[in-house]
């Protein structure tokens, strides 16, 4: 009977195929499995490797991969987690993927994007971490009618969990909460954009209990002057956490 279920569900999958076959998240034309990018959109998305600032995850010239090495903004300005990392850069197809999930209610980003993210991730995983998002206020969420970096954060403890068996690893997507509505940072400056979010995240209450001497690796959509990430990271190092790490989808470039 079992041998018969597996194959009528794996006719049923082969039907699935010819009628709805996979597409491609970017243009949407055809590729060979699901969740994936053609080979053009795949070019033009700028995945982050080689050598990366430790803390922002910023790709860096020359050196050896598995050094430790930081960009001059994080040595001018050293930021209150402990370590950062990004799985691509903003631009090009990967811009547009964030912004697809963002703004136009492409769930389907979302595990691609955790597979991205969990390879970036590996060298701040840490027994007993648990993994969370940068939270929306609830008029935000209630207006978007869901968290991109919520719906990321399972998804890369998801992958995580399945890459190493024995990992104690803590999915807690709400252990933030945003507690102050702030104006759009898009025209800001570093500076402006850490004074407006100073204050505006902090722990939910129901998960203090949790978070103490525990890592956190903090997860959002996009990282451009790390302002809402410290004050994510402050919340819960000001709560009794242990050292706190960040993980972006994408990292916004510094101007030249």
């Amino acid at each position: 009977m079992g041998r018969i279920d597996r194959s009528l569900g794996t006719a049923v999958q082969m039907a699935m195929r010819l009628i709805y076959p996979p597409r491609c998240l970017g243009c949407g034309g055809l590729v060979e499995t699901d969740f994936g990018l053609c080979a053009a959109c795949w070019s033009d998305t700028p995945f982050i490797g080689g050598v990366v600032c430790d803390g922002c995850g910023l790709p860096l010239p020359g050196g050896q991969r598995d050094e430790t090495a930081h960009c001059d903004e994080c040595l001018t300005y050293p930021p209150i987690w402990t370590q950062g990392r990004a799985a691509t850069m903003y631009a090009g197809q990967a811009r547009k993927l964030v912004m697809a999930l963002k703004h136009g209610d492409r769930h389907d980003i979302v595990a691609p994007a955790a597979d991205w993210l969990a390879e970036a991730a590996e060298p701040l995983i840490c027994q007993g971490m648990i993994v969370t998002a940068i939270p929306l206020h609830w008029r935000r969420r209630v207006m978007r009618g869901y968290n991109q970096s919520a719906l990321l954060s399972r998804a890369v403890a998801k992958r995580l969990r399945e890459r190493t068996a024995d990992l104690d690893l803590i999915d807690q997507p709400d252990l933030l909460l945003r507690t102050r509505a702030t104006a759009s940072l898009g025209s800001m400056g570093r500076e402006e954009r850490h004074s407006v979010l100073s204050g505006a995240i902090s722990i939910n209450p129901r998960c203090r209990d949790t978070l103490e001497q525990r890592p956190v690796l903090i997860v959002d959509d996009v990282m451009t002057s790390g302002a809402t990430f410290s004050a994510a990271a402050a919340a819960c190092i000001a709560a009794g956490s242990g050292p706190v790490s960040v993980l972006a989808l994408a990292r916004v470039g510094k101007a030249s």
